[in-house]
C-alpha cells in the first residue's frame, strides 16, 4: 500500500505498479484566478486537487499533478478576466492540455481517467480535448474511457439549503463567496483572510455577454457575491457531503468501465 496517492510524490515504479493494478488518473483543473481579497490565486487549484484526493482515496486512484492555469476568467462566472491576477490560457491551449495529458496517460497504460474540474470556464474546452483524445485512441483500438465533471455538480439541494438557509444566491454568482470560502477555511484555513471580506450583494449582471467587458459591472471585491457567511464547519459539510457522492457516482461508473476494459490489450508501458 502505497503512502501517498499523488502521482507528483510517487516514484516512476510504483506508478507504474499502481497502473499496472488498473488504477484510474484523476486529473485536478483548476486556475490561477483572483477570489477578492480573502482567498489566493490559486483557489481553484487548492480545491480541485483536494476533491481529487478523496476521490482517489475512495477508489483507489491516482491524483495527477493539477493543471494549473486555466481558461479566460468570464465576468459573468469568474467577474472577469480584466482583473489583476487572473492568468488565463486561451482556448486552443486548454484543449490541447487536454488532448495531450489524456494521450500521455493512455501511453502509460492507464484506462481510466477522470478530469475534475474547479474552474466553470474550462468546462468545454475540456470537453473538446479529451473528445479529441479518446476518438484517436479508439482509432488505434485502445479502449480508453474518459469522464469530465465539476465538483460543485455534486452539492446537493439539502446541503445548500443547509448552508445557505435560503439565501443561495445561485451558481452563476457563487465566486468567492461562501462555498469556496467555507471549502478553503476548512482545508487551508492559513491562506483565508477572513478579516478582508467585502460584504456586498451580489452581482447584478446582465443575462448576456459584452465585449470588451465593461468593468464597472463586476463588483469592486472581484467577487460575485459575499463570502459573510463561509464558515469552516460549512466547508466541513461540503467537503465530506460532495466527496461522497463523487465517490458513490463516479466510483460505481469506474468500477463499470473496468469490466469493460479488464480485457483490453495494454498499451505501451515505458519508464
Amino acid at each position: 500500500m502505497t503512502s501517498t496517492v499523488l502521482m507528483e510524490e510517487l516514484d516512476a515504479f510504483t506508478y507504474r505498479e499502481m497502473v499496472g493494478r488498473g488504477a484510474p488518473v484523476i486529473v485536478p483543473v483548476g486556475a490561477i484566478e483572483q477570489h477578492g481579497p480573502h482567498l489566493p490565486l490559486q483557489t481553484d487549484v487548492l480545491l480541485a486537487k483536494a476533491m481529487s484526493r478523496r476521490l482517489a482515496e475512495d477508489v483507489d486512484g491516482i491524483v495527477a499533478a493539477p493543471v494549473v492555469y486555466g481558461y479566460k476568467s468570464q465576468q459573468r462566472s469568474g467577474g472577469g478576466n480584466h482583473l489583476a491576477g487572473t492568468t488565463s490560457l486561451d482556448a486552443t491551449t486548454v484543449i490541447a492540455i487536454a488532448r495531450t495529458l489524456t494521450l500521455e496517460f493512455a501511453r502509460h497504460g492507464v484506462r481510466q481517467v477522470v478530469f475534475l474540474n474547479g474552474h466553470f470556464e474550462n468546462y468545454q474546452f475540456l470537453y473538446e480535448g479529451v473528445e479529441l483524445a479518446t476518438t484517436e485512441l479508439v482509432q488505434r483500438g485502445l479502449k480508453v474511457s474518459a469522464i469530465l465533471l465539476s465538483y460543485w455538480d455534486f452539492v446537493d439541494d439539502a446541503t445548500i439549503e443547509e448552508i445557505y438557509r435560503g439565501s443561495f444566491p445561485g451558481w452563476d454568482v457563487e465566486h468567492g463567496g461562501v462555498l469556496e470560502t467555507s471549502l478553503m477555511l476548512h482545508l487551508h484555513p492559513e491562506l483565508v483572510h477572513a478579516e478582508r471580506v467585502m460584504d456586498l450583494p451580489a452581482a447584478q449582471l446582465p443575462r448576456f455577454d459584452r465585449l470588451p467587458a465593461r468593468p464597472e459591472l463586476t463588483p469592486v471585491s472581484g467577487c460575485l457575491s459575499s463570502a459573510a457567511a463561509a464558515s469552516e464547519s460549512a466547508g466541513r459539510l461540503l467537503l465530506e457531503r460532495t466527496s461522497a457522492a463523487l465517490a458513490d457516482t463516479i466510483g460505481a461508473e469506474l468500477r463499470t468501465q473496468h469490466m469493460v476494459t479488464a480485457h483490453a490489450t495494454p498499451g505501451p508501458n515505458t519508464l
